[in-house]
């Protein structure tokens, strides 16, 4: 018997079989006929989700990403948005990332799932493995479970990166102060609008309706006193509703996961995020590396190379693909 090694992790060929020895194939071509793989990584904001979206991709070559933030979507506002820099791409392909011009242009649900799909379908017939990374699971859920072609066409895998709350929490909030040292309030002074809309396009990111008063106290010549008070509350207000955020996400996560039991897998990241907090980021990479990107290479690698099976008549010598005996690298 005789089974090629697939051309790519994620389109998988049915494969060419020698009958020998009597084996019944039946249940190979019946059970076998894999979808192209996608690889969904999920979490409320701040976890992580990018840079494990960005180090699998590194693993899994020539693999490519498909953001899935409905606010990351937009160009612009940089920091605001917490957009991965290109230093941080490390040369991986991003699609969705910064895409649309119009920043009062509502990027729907559809939307994502048209241009998702067209982006995913040209990383599969390059024989790369496409990743989805992002916040965003109303998204997610109009893709993968309401999508006809998707659905037909894909199997994917989940990989929740969770943490703690109240440590997400403590993250969130020194985020918040890291975007404000980074130069957030002029990105958003020159992105001012007065009549703006703050429940369209981009205007809706948090960290752009939180300084509203505060704009427009500093435009009216306010005093300094007044000004310093409102932009102590804008950042405030921004930490909090970037919480409220993330407990959203997650209940949202919690019902999707009812759903998708089966291929979801979570990754807890918490002891990275408390390892970080204490100031040691060699100590936290290193908990990265191992509680979270060393499980997801595992999982993947199951998902994508898992063996084929049948069911012999008498016992051959059976040869294992060559793809079941790779290796995870690190």
């Amino acid at each position: 018997m005789i089974i090629p090694v697939p051309p790519s992790p994620c389109k998988q060929e049915l494969p060419l079989v020698n009958f020998q020895n009597g084996l019944i194939m039946e249940s190979l071509f019946r059970h076998h006929r894999n979808k192209d793989k996608v690889v969904v990584i999920m979490g409320a904001t701040g976890t992580g989700k990018t840079k494990l979206a960005i180090d699998l991709a590194k693993h899994f070559q020539p693999a490519e990403i498909v953001n899935s933030d409905k606010i990351q979507v937009y160009k612009g506002l940089d920091i605001t948005t917490n957009k991965v820099t290109e230093e941080e791409c490390g040369g991986i392909p991003h699609h969705l990332l910064g895409a649309v011009d119009d920043p009062n242009y509502n990027f729907t649900a559809n939307d994502f799932c048209h241009h998702a799909c067209s982006a995913i379908d040209s990383i599969v017939k390059k024989d790369g493995l496409p990743i989805i990374a992002g916040g965003s699971n109303s998204y997610l859920d109009a893709l993968v479970n309401h999508h006809a072609e998707f659905r037909l066409r894909y199997e994917c895998c989940f990989l929740w990166v969770d943490v703690s709350l109240p440590v997400l929490h403590s993250s969130l909030q020194a985020r918040a102060d890291r975007m404000i040292e980074a130069g957030q309030v002029d990105e958003v002074r020159e992105f001012f609008d007065p009549s703006a809309d703050y429940t369209r396009g981009i205007k809706r990111a948090i960290g752009v309706p939180e300084f509203d008063d505060f704009l427009r106290a500093e435009a009216n010549g306010e005093d300094d006193m007044t000004i310093l008070r409102l932009l102590e509350g804008a950042i405030a207000r921004t930490k909090i509703n970037n919480c409220t955020l993330a407990n959203r996400q997650v209940q949202k996560i919690h019902r999707l996961h009812r759903v998708w039991r089966r291929s979801m897998h979570q990754l807890d990241a918490t002891d990275v995020f408390l390892r970080r907090s204490s100031g040691d980021s060699a100590d936290s990479e290193e908990a990265w590396q191992d509680h979270v990107l060393a499980k997801s290479l595992m999982i993947l690698h199951n998902f994508l190379y898992k063996e084929i099976s049948c069911v012999p008549t008498r016992s051959p010598q059976v040869a294992l693909p060559a793809f079941a005996a790779v290796a995870v690298t690190h």
